[in-house]
């Protein structure tokens, strides 16, 4: 009988931790703050607002960007794995003759990184990781801030932009193409 009660409550024990939903918790939640598995979501809308298409030029190129959002996009840090909602960028890079430079959108560059990680509700201000390009040239931090319902400014802080032989071969373009500038104003196509 005794063992039939602790298999019984054994199922029940079960029963409730695999019912028991991920903890949902805010965008700006630090990171010592996140338990395993949890879930940062857009509780305010924050990231909505940047979703589009947005074109600027800058130094004889033409960059169109492409925002979406991703909810529940995969986290992995040494310390844990948790979801967040997320901005995800994809862009084209051309030159004054409508030649492609970059293009993430259409051709798909899966080594290349461009999300959210970061906003600044009272500073209209998302921050994003831009994971460089070939060999992770250019690797850094993106600031968008809303302007306006049309318009956004544009600020890149590229965190390493050189590279050797011995860390990547010549073969690849490791050509930083999207604008090192700030202030730059993207609109709302």
């Amino acid at each position: 009988m005794k063992t039939i009660y602790l298999k019984a409550l054994m199922i029940c024990f079960m029963i409730n931790i695999l019912s028991c939903p991920a903890q949902t918790l805010p965008l700006n939640t630090p990171l010592k703050n996140i338990p395993n598995n949890a879930h940062l979501k857009d509780i305010n809308n924050e990231l909505t607002q940047y979703v589009g298409t947005y074109k600027a030029n800058f130094n004889g190129k033409e960059i169109t960007l492409f925002i979406t959002k991703q909810e529940d996009k995969l986290e992995q840090s040494a310390q844990k794995n948790y979801y967040m909602d997320a901005l995800i960028v994809k862009y084209i890079v051309k030159n004054s003759a409508g030649v492609i430079l970059q293009d993430t959108m259409n051709n798909n560059l899966s080594n290349i990184k461009f999300y959210s990680y970061y906003t600044h509700p009272n500073q209209n201000t998302i921050i994003f990781y831009y994971g460089g390009t070939n060999c992770h040239v250019g690797w850094g931090d993106v600031y968008l801030k809303k302007v306006n319902s049309t318009q956004i400014s544009w600020e890149y802080r590229p965190n390493d932009i050189t590279t050797t032989e011995s860390k990547c071969p010549s073969t690849l373009d490791t050509t930083i193409y999207l604008p090192e500038t700030k202030d730059l104003i993207f609109t709302k196509q």
